[in-house]
């Protein structure tokens, strides 16, 4: 290929950072990425720059492709989004000016993903998202383009979580390579895996894992001696009583804080973890008033200026002390303000949550660990060590400090364990095992299984394989075991799961154990929809009303890392019942008590557009709400496809599934809220003047709707033009003569009322569709059809005869149509 300056500028960039930042063996690092093709795993403690390693990979890729580099295309897979965004903004810098294009594809994207890959180089994502992307890879050729597929933090593999899901991905990648060199083995494509680990000890293990056929992958193991700045490890003991909760205790170190940062961090930048939102707030207000910081006028003048920039008041105040603290609760622009201020040195000690360490990289002179248990759905646990070496991992600013100090605050009788811990390492273990059923259910609709012995070779491909045969017992089976036991054992582990996917319908299954999926298996697979939400949904009585499914939904197995929180209870139940303001539409019974009834009264908050003032009640709101919209719509197509749902659940599904994309209630007075450059503000002065429906907007004059939303014009007239080109639909039934005793016919007749005008424009979003439904007396679906605007804006309107009985016998007939988006 031709080397270009700017190429070979990049090239030289990225060595000299490899050079610079680590102690990594530049020579053997570059031998190994750069000039060969070898899958490769880079082991190394954090902030070693392995981010480097990455673009070497890249560059490699173009070296081997010709220009133009129109198909090549490269995947970050990171576990968290702001390591996505991070390195999506530099690699738009550095990669940019070669021409290519870089993508970051996480859960946020609201438009098609296939659409915006189409034209990418590299994509940046994480786990979930790959997941959803590659469950129909076979359908997509632009998914067989990937050539590199890079993989951050890889160890966290053994996440109980989340490690399930990044262990599949990267094993159906792996497919992916097998089934394009199958289909054309002449092209000699490859599919190179990098990727890069903090500090584990069984290394080989993953490059087991990642090796192709025949080809070994090779792999970089660095300990803490290779870190560029000398890291001291310190772990001390205080003493807590048997009768001492674990609050108390985590309370009691918030006092012994101030000493410590005088010990340990030379008057440099330290950074303190712990366990809650809350503990992070109120270690920060007690240092703030134990200790005082040294500061020059000129650095005293910074602060207050960052200071003054702050929204929270709270946090604002200890800004100017020298002290602020920083979790997923605070607003993002302060955030920011505080992630600044700390980078530059202006801010001495900063308080945060475990989640930092994942996330923003925020080197520190000192890091201190702050209590060794979290808090994790209600109850207390150990960190893991993965997680302790993460947060260690902040210590040290490559650009400033040649030395720098971790401490860990940890109980007396758990000091030895901690002081062992650090000199060791835990092993990466699989987490598959406990997930199996759901990817399982994926690989069966992706027809990569279609019996228990394709699914044993499926198993053969993952992490959870190359771990069972070394340490059996951790998956439950016996040490004694030899490698055909093992793979009996995980043939019976798959069996087991087979068995509970076919007892709900989600697959049939013969009595050879031949596996096919059902179209609720495809539904499952298709929203990414856990087993146990599936379960809940087959359990449907069919009478069910529009609270009863909120409530269904709120149970679902996806809101389970949702947590109630103390100082949340307040504000929850003051939504839920309060004789002085608006409160949600379904009162639930009782005081908010539990992370299902903290769910259900977010999303009616939501849809009732009630103002939610605490942040983190909006973030988790917002989190709901990406879920909720996939659980929504999975529930009434599964509804719809099963035969025997009664037609209440059936609408009302249907309803709900409206009411999450419109993020409003189906009768809502605030529709505005649906058109662009509308928000809750604007919205709110709408319907204060009284304009709670499309039809009323449409009639009132532009320069009235100005002067009711305080705008200049032409606002008004484009708030107009997005009503009139809504879809506006009319249903007419005719009973047709001829009819018997027992049954008759009725011809339902859809309309497109608006068709000239939405020729010329359309207001609606792309796939806007809606569901016509006609359920008897007896609670039946008598006829359910979706129509999609494309077909009605072809014809203008559509037509059916249908078989109605109950019409025959003067009984009662209930039609709706349901649009998938817009109300009045």
């Amino acid at each position: 290929m031709l080397i270009t300056n700017s190429f070979l500028h990049l090239v030289t960039t990225c060595q000299n950072e490899l050079c610079l930042g680590v102690s990594l063996h530049l020579s053997l690092v570059c031998s190994q990425v750069l000039y060969t093709s070898k899958n490769f795993v880079a082991c190394a403690p954090t902030g070693s720059g392995k981010t480097v390693l990455f673009e070497l990979a890249i560059i490699r890729l173009l070296m081997e492709t010709p220009e133009p580099w129109k198909d090549v295309k490269a995947v970050y897979m990171a576990p968290i989004k702001a390591l996505c965004s991070q390195c999506f903004e530099s690699w738009k810098k550095k990669f940019g000016p070669l021409g290519l294009n870089c993508k970051e594809l996480t859960g946020d994207t609201e438009i098609d993903d296939f659409f915006e890959i189409q034209d990418s180089h590299i994509i940046l994502t994480t786990p979930e998202k790959w997941d959803s992307m590659t469950r129909k890879w076979k359908d997509n050729c632009l998914l067989q383009l990937v050539r590199l597929f890079l993989i951050d933090e890889v160890h966290v593999v053994k996440d109980t979580t989340r490690g399930a899901t990044l262990e599949v991905v990267v094993s159906r990648m792996k497919a992916v390579h097998t089934y394009r060199t199958s289909q054309n083995p002449e092209a000699g494509l490859s599919m190179r895996f990098v990727a890069a680990s903090a500090t584990i000890p069984n290394i080989s293990d993953i490059a087991d894992w990642l090796s192709n056929e025949g080809v070994q992958a090779t792999y970089l193991d660095m300990d803490e001696s290779h870190r560029p700045v000398k890291l001291r490890k310190v772990v001390l003991g205080f003493p807590c009583s048997p009768n001492q909760t674990e609050f108390k205790f985590d309370l009691s170190l918030n006092y012994k804080m101030a000493n410590i940062i005088q010990t340990y961090s030379d008057q440099k930048p330290a950074l303190v973890f712990c366990s809650t939102r809350k503990g992070a707030q109120q270690s920060a207000a007690v240092l703030a008033k134990d200790a005082r910081f040294i500061m020059s006028i000129d650095h005293k003048q910074r602060l207050m200026k960052n200071a003054n920039s702050i929204l929270d008041t709270k946090l604002r105040d200890l800004m100017m002390l020298g002290v602020g603290y920083h979790h997923a609760g605070v607003a993002l622009s302060d955030r920011k303000l505080i992630e600044e201020a700390f980078t530059l040195g202006d801010l001495p000690v900063l308080f945060t949550t475990r989640t930092l360490a994942m996330g923003v990289n925020l080197p520190a002179h000192l890091v201190v660990i702050k209590s060794t248990m979290q808090y994790v759905s209600g109850s207390c646990e150990e960190y893991s060590e993965a997680d302790l070496l993460q947060m260690i991992g902040r210590a040290g600013r490559p650009q400033f400090d040649t030395s720098a100090t971790a401490v860990i605050m940890t109980k007396i009788q758990t000091r030895d364990k901690y002081m062992q811990l650090m000199n060791g390492a835990e092993i990466i273990e699989s987490s598959l095992h406990s997930h199996l059923v759901e990817h399982l259910n994926a690989e069966i609709v992706l027809q990569t299984i279609s019996d228990v012995n394709m699914a044993l070779d499926w198993i053969r491909s993952t992490f959870l394989y190359i771990r069972a045969l070394k340490n059996p017992t951790h998956y439950g089976f016996s040490p004694n075991l030899d490698r055909y036991g093992i793979e009996g054992k995980l043939q019976e582990l798959c069996l087991k799961n087979l068995n509970s996917l076919s007892s709900i319908g989600l697959i049939d299954m013969d009595e050879d154990i031949n596996i096919k999926p059902t179209e609720a298996g495809r539904l499952m697979a298709r929203y990414c929809v856990a087993f146990d939400t599936m379960k809940q949904f087959s359990e449907v009585a069919g009478t069910e009303n529009l609270s009863d499914l909120i409530e269904l939904v709120s149970k679902s197995r996806e809101f389970s890392d949702i947590q109630l929180r103390m100082n949340e209870k307040r504000p929850l139940n003051t939504l839920n019942r309060d004789k002085n303001r608006v409160t949600i539409r379904f009162p639930i019974e009782g005081k908010i008590k539990t992370s299902e009834m903290k769910v259900n009264c977010l999303i009616q908050a939501q849809l009732g557009s009630i103002s939610i003032q605490e942040f983190g009640l909006t973030q988790d709101t917002a989190k709901i709400f990406r879920n909720g919209m996939r659980i929504s719509r999975c529930l009434s197509e599964f509804l719809t496809q099963r035969s025997k749902t009664g037609f209440s659940a059936v609408l009302n599904s249907l309803i709900l599934a409206k009411c999450f994309r419109a993020k409003l209630w189906e009768n809502s007075p605030y529709v505005s809220k649906q058109l662009d450059k509308i928000g809750q503000f604007l919205s709110t002065a709408m319907v204060n003047s009284g304009l709670t429906t499309f039809s009323k907007i449409e009639q009132t004059n532009g320069r009235e709707l100005e002067l009711i939303l305080n705008r200049h014009p032409p606002f008004g007239n484009q708030i107009r033009e997005s009503v009139i080109h809504l879809p506006k639909y009319e249903v007419t039934l005719e009973q047709l003569p001829g009819y018997s005793g027992a049954t008759a016919e009725i011809m339902v007749r859809v309309n497109l009322k608006n068709q000239a005008q939405l020729l010329s424009k359309r207001t609606a979003r792309d796939h806007h569709y809606v569901s016509l439904i006609i359920g008897d007396s007896d609670n039946t679906v008598v006829f359910l059809q979706k129509l999609t605007d494309f077909m009605l804006l072809k014809c203008g309107s559509w037509s059916k005869k249908i078989d109605v009985a109950k019409a025959s016998k003067g009984e009662e007939i209930s039609v709706n149509l349901i649009s998938s988006e817009y109300g009045k």
